[in-house]
């Protein structure tokens, strides 16, 4: 469950900023793509870039550029809400309990 509001939460801001922070909206200019963070025990959501703004939605995206992958939605929480999310996604690559699907160039 703290994994779906972590994901609803994320939407949420990221849509207000691209209609509200410049420079949000300026590192969204010509993206046009669709990206999801899911986990194996089904919890998803997908977050759709296009004309400067991000809309969420939830589910599985029919045909993402890339998504991410946590093995567990507890798993992901602790992930996203990691003081230092940087380095729990990269030990969570290592470790296996983070897969990144598609182009991983547009992750970063």
């Amino acid at each position: 469950m703290k994994f779906l509001f972590l994901l609803w939460a994320l939407g949420l801001l990221m849509a207000r900023s691209s209609r509200t922070n410049p420079d949000f909206r300026k590192k969204l200019e010509d993206k046009d793509l669709v990206f999801q963070l899911n986990s194996d025990d089904g919890v998803a959501r997908h977050y759709i870039v296009k004309n400067e703004r991000v809309k969420a939605r939830s589910g599985v995206a029919e045909s993402p550029a890339f998504s991410i992958n946590f093995s567990s939605a507890e798993k992901g929480a602790k992930a996203l809400a990691a003081k230092n999310a940087q380095l729990a996604f990269m030990q969570g690559i290592q470790g296996g309990d983070i897969v990144i699907q598609g182009n991983p160039v547009l992750v970063m």
